[in-house]
């Protein structure tokens, strides 16, 4: 599945052209690779999402093409949130 699909899906970012956005400014890897819109991610990846202030790793556990909103959390497990320090590389 397309990283921009999954982001809306699992809803880590709530519209798809957002994730978009974010991923195509480098704001997103995946197994420590900066990764783009159109990559490719499946279960067991491990990303990375740097939301202004905070970056947050989830480790992806289910893949699917739609969700209801209480099935969205299944799809991701959150294994670390901390606040990103400006004078530190990103990843």
């Amino acid at each position: 599945m397309r990283l921009d699909k999954f982001l809306k899906v699992s809803r880590l970012i709530k519209r798809r052209t957002l994730a978009k956005e974010v991923s195509d400014q480098g704001r997103i890897s995946i197994n420590g690779q900066v990764a783009k819109a159109s990559s490719t991610v499946k279960i067991g990846d491990e990303l990375k999402v740097r939301f202004g202030q905070k970056m947050v790793t989830v480790r992806i556990d289910d893949i699917k093409e739609t969700s209801k909103k209480d099935e969205a959390a299944t799809m991701y497990t959150i294994l670390k949130e901390e606040p990103v320090h400006t004078t530190e590389n990103q990843f």
